[in-house]
């Protein structure tokens, strides 16, 4: 195994953009995974609670997100963390969203 991987964003969004989903894992070794989430301005965010705890920082845009039971305006460099099996949305998105998410231990599929 590697002991370091260096990522761009950009490089990141434009893999996730060709792809033409919301979602692209960029990283996944045993204790993590990684990807990218784009949300558009006026979309709606349709996950579901997740088996993992997850950190979301955002890199640009605006809207708000509800987590069990806080809710609050992120925005660029916001950091959340959301616990494993908490509902949670991002909504009111009123500039494209676009997020780092780190699940631990990786997202299953």
């Amino acid at each position: 195994m590697q002991n370091a991987k260096f990522f761009s964003v950009a490089e990141c969004e434009a893999t996730r953009s060709s792809s033409g989903k919301r979602y692209s894992e960029f990283l996944r070794v045993p204790a993590m995974s990684g990807g990218i989430y784009v949300l558009p301005e006026g979309g709606a965010d349709t996950q579901s609670p997740h088996l993992q705890d997850e950190m979301y920082y955002v890199v640009r845009g605006q809207a708000r997100m509800r987590a069990g039971s806080e809710d609050q305006a992120v925005s660029e460099g916001s950091i959340i963390f959301v616990a494993a099996r908490v509902e949670h949305r991002f909504y009111e998105i009123t500039e494209e969203l676009v997020l780092i998410v780190i699940f631990a231990p990786p997202e299953t599929e």
